[in-house]
């Protein structure tokens, strides 16, 4: 049994449930936006924050149909998101296939992640769930600050620790979050425990980031990532920020200098990669995705000891050890 299956043991239902309630959620009568919406569900991932919905939901009280409209509403974002996030970093490549960039151009996929968003909070507020819409649109809110923050830093070169892990806190933690917020808003009215398992979320969420940034300074083969696509995007994550952070004047204005000029050279690329693995960059990365890691096991410990929280801390490890 593989260690996703073995995390899903105690929503088993739920997930076989979940399957149906969101193929239909990608549905349209237009014949060309039905395409599309079924291409995306047939390359859909692992299907991570559902999972977070659901456990949370287990771990502060029981399922119910409202865990199922979370677990969507969350799910629909995420597709969203990926969708306009081809966009924004023109890749042509989604989980081992072509993008709906690649497929549609820029025009539809823009629009089509457009409509993503709005059968989401539709879903929202044709149940009424006024919760969930202000959990979502403040993850809509923040996800959008930590990509244009991003932008933003990618031309300027000018970015430090504090601004670094604002922007993953945005962009990457804030949906994690959301899906262990609204997982518990499903099963529970206790505003604090939302806030709580938020906070919970958002630690695994920025351990989450730290993994994909480790990623991109290690084999393709072993994560079918790019290598050295952070770098080509001009990103500075963590590992790269370490070795900036302790270098001295001169070696930090060569590195700027070569991802800002030579940042599509494929031999550069590759003396970045080894200049960060020598200097400790991926050590320091690593370690501080374990605090972050660690942090948020810690949150969960305050809960009652059950099924759920055993999943959701073998969650929390698989998610730092992943190999993709």
């Amino acid at each position: 049994m593989s260690a996703i299956e073995r995390i899903k043991l105690p929503i088993e239902q739920e997930i076989k449930d979940f399957e149906p309630y969101f193929k239909k959620s990608l549905q349209s009568d237009i014949p060309l936006l039905g395409t599309i919406l079924n291409f995306l569900y047939r390359t859909k991932g692992k299907q991570l924050r559902p999972m977070f919905v659901f456990l949370s939901a287990k771990l502060v009280g029981k399922t119910n149909e409202f865990s199922q409209l979370a677990a969507c509403s969350v799910e629909l974002l995420h597709t969203a998101t990926l969708v306009h996030d081809d966009v924004v970093d023109e890749s042509y490549e989604r989980r081992g296939t072509f993008s709906v960039k690649a497929l549609w151009k820029n025009k539809l996929a823009v629009l089509v992640g457009d409509y993503i968003l709005a059968k989401g909070l539709l879903l929202q507020l044709e149940n009424k769930k006024y919760n969930f819409l202000h959990l979502i649109s403040r993850a809509v809110q923040d996800m959008s600050e930590g990509e244009i923050l991003q932008v933003k830093k990618s031309r300027k070169l000018d970015i430090d620790d504090e601004t670094y892990f604002e922007i993953i806190r945005k962009k990457t933690a804030s949906l994690i979050a959301t899906s262990m917020a609204i997982g518990a808003a499903s099963a529970s009215d206790d505003e604090e425990i939302h806030e709580k398992m938020y906070r919970i979320g958002q630690d695994a969420g920025i351990a989450f980031q730290i993994k994909d940034d480790i990623f991109d300074y290690q084999s393709k083969g072993l994560i079918g990532k790019p290598t050295g696509n952070d770098i080509k995007e001009k990103k500075i994550t963590l590992p790269l920020l370490y070795v900036l952070n302790h270098s001295d004047s001169s070696e930090r204005k060569r590195i700027l200098r070569l991802i800002k000029r030579k940042n599509k050279n494929t031999t550069v690329i590759k003396e970045l990669i080894e200049l960060v693995k020598e200097k400790g960059g991926l050590d320091y990365a690593t370690q501080k995705m374990e605090e972050f890691k660690d942090k948020a096991i810690q949150g969960l410990m305050e809960f009652e000891d059950n099924d759920a929280r055993k999943s959701l801390i073998e969650l929390m490890n698989y998610i730092t050890t992943r190999k993709k």
